[in-house]
C-alpha cells in the first residue's frame, strides 16, 4: 500500500532517472530466479546519489512516525536495505540492525546484526518487494529474537499477488514509496515508454513466471 501519490510518482521518477529501475520490454533481463523480465530494479543504486538518497530517507523516516510513532529499533533487510535502513535509523536518533538471510557459518553464526531486546518495537526497512519471501525471513528472524516487529516499509514493490498473499497470511503490514502501477503510470506520462511498450509492462505483472515476448 502506498499512503501519498505525489510520493510514489516522485519516487519512481528518481528511480527511473538514475536507472534505479530499468525497463526494456524488447530486450527483457534474466533474474536470478530464471523469470524473464522487462523491468530490472536495484534500489542500491540511489545510495550513489546524495538528492535522492536524502529524500527516500526523509519519506521512509516520515512514514514510519506517522504509521507506527517511534520504534525501539530500525531494522534493514540485507543486503540492500542495509544502507537506506541505517540512514532511516539515524535520522530517526534509533539503534539500527540488519539481518542477513541466514546465520553466518562462522564466529558467532549471528542472523541478526546488531542489538536488539526482547520486546523492542521494531520497523523493517526494505528496498524492494518481489515475492516477499526473503524481506518475511528477516521478520521472522526478528520475532525468534522476541522482537515485537510492528511492520515494513519499502522503496518500491512489483505488486505481485503472491506477495500479497505471503504477507497477508505472515499478518504483518507492509507500506512502500511507490508501485509498479504509480511507476507505468508516470513512465507513460514521461515518454520513458510508449503504449505499446506499457501493454507488454503490464501483461508481464499479472504472470512474471510464464511471461515471455
Amino acid at each position: 500500500m502506498i499512503l501519498n501519490k505525489h510520493t510514489a510518482k516522485k519516487t519512481a521518477d528518481h528511480l527511473l532517472q538514475i536507472n534505479a529501475i530499468k525497463l526494456n520490454p524488447k530486450n527483457p533481463f534474466t533474474w536470478a530466479s530464471g523469470w524473464k523480465s522487462p523491468i530490472y530494479c536495484d534500489n542500491r543504486i540511489t545510495l550513489s546519489y546524495p538528492a535522492i538518497r536524502t529524500y527516500l530517507k526523509k519519506q521512509l523516516s516520515e512514514q514510519v512516525l506517522e504509521l507506527y510513532g517511534k520504534p525501539d529499533v530500525i531494522a534493514g533487510v540485507a543486503t540492500g536495505a542495509i544502507g537506506l535502513g541505517a540512514l532511516v535509523a539515524d535520522y530517526l536518533d534509533l539503534p539500527f540492525v540488519y539481518v542477513r538471510p541466514e546465520p553466518k557459518k562462522h564466529g558467532r553464526q549471528n542472523q541478526i546484526e546488531g542489538t536488539v531486546e526482547s520486546g523492542q518495537n521494531v520497523v523493517v526497512i526494505e528496498d524492494l518487494i518481489s515475492t516477499g519471501k526473503s524481506s518475511l525471513n528477516a521478520v521472522k528472524a526478528l520475532k525468534e529474537a522476541e522482537a515485537n516487529v510492528l511492520g515494513m516499509i519499502a522503496i518500491f514493490t512489483y505488486g505481485f499477488p503472491i506477495a500479497t498473499q505471503n504477507f497477508e497470511q505472515n499478518q504483518l503490514a507492509l507500506h512502500t514509496l511507490s508501485d509498479y502501477d504509480c511507476l507505468l503510470e508516470h513512465a507513460l506520462e514521461s515518454n520513458f515508454i510508449s503504449p505499446t511498450e506499457l501493454d507488454i509492462l503490464s501483461t508481464w505483472s499479472k504472470a512474471p513466471q510464464e511471461w515471455s515476448l
